[in-house]
Parts: C-alpha cells; structure tokens; sequence
C-alpha cells in the first residue's frame, strides 16, 4: 500500500516552495521520519520527512518544480524490500510478468515501462541492461532541440561556453527584497573606524579560559553585538521601524546576523540579545551557523529583527555599504582589521582598525542620530570596559 507524501506547512503566510534536491530515490529504503526531499523556501530550506517506514516510490515532482503546501511529490510503499515498490510501473496489462527484484529497481529507478520494452533474457524477459538501454534511448528522444548550440562552429573554435542555471527560491528573494529595500527607503551610508587593540588584547588574554568555562570560542561577534545594543538604547531611532505613518520604537534589541549557508546568507535574529552576556551571544552565534550549513534553521528564527550585523570582514571586505533588510530601519557593517598607520598623542603609529558602515532610512534616521550611534559603538570597542558597566 502507498503513503503520499505531502508538503508540509512552512510557516506563516508560506504558500509555495521549490523542490532543491532529493535525498532518496525510487526503490530506495527510508525510515519513519527519514529526510526524503529538500524544499527551498523564500527564507531557508526544509527537509520532508517520511511518514512511513518502506520503499520509496515515484517522484511526483522534479528538482525545481514549485510545488503547493499540501501537494503530493512522492509515494512511499509499504514493506521493507524493493520488490515492494513494483506495481505501480507494471500497472499495463501487456506488460511482461516475473520481473526480478533487480529489474524491478531499475524500472522505479528510471521510470520506464516495462511493457515497452523488449527483454534480451531468457524466455523474452527483461534485464536491467534492457531497462537502462530504453531510459538512455528515451532521454535522448525527449532532449529538445534547445540544447543543441546553435553555433557549434564558433563555440568549438574558440572554446567560449556559458551555462544558464535557474535562481533558486532563496536567491530570488534575496534580490527581490534588496531591490524593494532600495526603492521604498530613503538609505544612506555614514561610515567610521575603530581601533580594535583593546578588543584584540582582551580576546588574547581571555580566549582559553572563556572556551574552557563557557565551552564555544570568543570571537568578535560578541562585543560588536553588546556594544550595538548599547548604542541601541542611546539612539534608539536606529532600533526603530516605520509601519504606514508611524514610527514603532522596540524597547528591545532583537539582533539580526547575516550567517553563511549554501546556498547564500541567512539572517537568523538573536532574541533580546541585550539581556545576553558575551558568552550568551556567542553560543548563539555559534548555533546560527551550524545550523545553517545544515539547513536546519527554523521560520521563526528568521523573523522579526529590529537591527542587523553583516560582518563582511570574514571574506576579507575592506568597506562596503550594505542594504537595509526591511522593515528595520538600519544594518551595521563589518569589515576585515588591517593594520594601519594613525595618529595617537602627536605620534604616527600603527594600529589594528577596522572600518565600520551604517546604512540607515533617512525618512526615520537623521545623519546627526547615526553619526552618534556610531561614536558610542566606536568608543565602547575601543575602551571594552564601558561594555561591561554599561557605559
């Protein structure tokens, strides 16, 4: 007996996703609750389980269809050997009997007919060679003329080649709303630079005894992050969003911090990070970016920021200005420390720096507020100890 499997519900106000990748072919054994698909949505991807345990069946979808929350893909059958998968390809009446476990396989595997083809084995039967021979022959048929170039000549003789592959959900989305960022906010970039030497002294001196009590690695991240949220409550038009007519302003600092996952940056947002200590914050960093690469991260995780963190500085950036992500009202950026010749007390010299960027929504932010958001991140980096006292 086959199981449908079915799109889940993912998350508010979700309707539709594209199918990334499957996990599990036809024939193949899956488990309950086994990952079989992986779905892109506009925020994250999404692993479909199986509500079964048995074989998998057909696909119903191909990688890159969209499909509707509540469709069926895929079918699973019930039983825990291939040969439980069969009926469905062998449903013609003129299609050949006792198919062997094996052939059996390659039919589910290549979605072909049995009836069509005309076994090379004893008595007429088919082999899994007869099998693979009809799929190749029916890809060939169906590969539209399209693929064809249409100048071979040129392409052979000077070796020029381009290949054209389909946006995923995600990315789509990403330019949809950077684009829609840039038409609706009136956005500016004020920039700064801080020197990180005391930052970097303090991480030096208490690198391994932070690992050791709080067991995940003090980076950057988390002063940057504590220093933000104070700055938050001085300024707190940068913590602020526009709804229609009105101004919101958030008595809390929800942090957005834009993380790397395969297929782009995700944002997943730090809740109430101004309650969180250092080593708080970190491990949540830390989680973020697990989580990421794994494809785990949740809906609800992503939502809801009142202010953003890119640090660009992990991929070696030297400035940038990065784009607001709506509805917030400003994004800081990161970017790499190099050392710099500045000077202190009438001398020249060299220093760790680091140049910050705040973009912001001119309509809320006026540049006299982000300029001092920035002089209060800048001087609570550069004496950690205001961090600590809340200074």
């Amino acid at each position: 007996m086959a199981t449908e499997v079915l799109v889940p519900t993912l998350g508010e106000s979700i309707t539709e996703a594209t199918l990334g990748e499957w996990l599990k072919q036809p024939g193949d054994k899956v488990a309950a609750d086994e990952p079989i698909a992986s779905l892109e949505t506009d925020k994250v991807s999404v692993e479909v389980p199986s509500p079964v345990a048995g074989v998998m069946g057909q696909h119903a979808v191909q990688v890159g269809d969209t499909v509707q929350v509540g469709a069926m893909i895929a079918t699973v059958e019930a039983g825990g050997g291939a040969a439980a998968a069969a009926p469905a390809p062998a449903a013609s009446p003129d299609a050949p009997a006792a198919l062997s476990p094996s052939v059996r396989r390659a039919v589910l595997e290549h979605g072909v007919d049995p009836a069509t083809i005309k076994g090379t084995g004893k008595d007429g039967r088919l082999t899994k060679e007869d099998v693979a021979a009809a799929a190749t022959a029916a890809t060939a048929a169906k590969a539209p003329a399209a693929e064809v170039p249409a100048t071979p000549s040129v392409a052979a003789s000077t070796g020029r080649k381009e290949e054209r592959v389909r946006m995923t959900r995600l990315r789509q989305t990403i330019a949809r709303r950077l684009k829609d960022a840039q038409n609706s906010a009136a956005m500016l970039t004020t920039f700064n630079d801080v020197d990180m030497s005391a930052v970097i002294e303090a991480r030096t001196k208490y690198k391994d005894l932070f690992e050791k009590k709080h067991g995940v690695r003090l980076g950057f991240m988390g002063f940057f992050v504590k220093a933000a949220c104070m700055a938050l409550k001085d300024i707190p038009a940068v913590n602020a969003s526009i709804e229609g007519d009105e101004i919101i302003y958030h008595d809390y600092a929800d942090i957005s911090v834009a993380v790397s996952a395969p297929n782009g940056l995700v944002v997943p947002v730090i809740r109430d990070a101004d309650q969180l200590s250092v080593a708080g914050i970190e491990k949540t960093i830390g989680d973020f970016g697990r989580r990421a690469k794994d494809g785990t991260l949740k809906m609800d995780e992503m939502k809801g920021g009142t202010f953003t963190i890119s640090n660009g500085g992990v991929f070696g950036s030297l400035m940038s200005t990065p784009i607001i992500n709506p509805p917030q009202s400003a994004v800081l950026g990161l970017h790499r420390i190099e050392d710099r010749p500045v000077v202190r007390d009438g001398q020249v010299v060299v220093r760790p720096m680091m140049y910050l960027a705040l973009s912001y929504d001119h309509r809320l932010i006026d540049g006299r507020e982000a300029v001092t958001f920035l002089v209060a991140l800048k001087n609570a980096m550069e004496d950690p100890t205001r961090i600590l006292i809340d200074l």
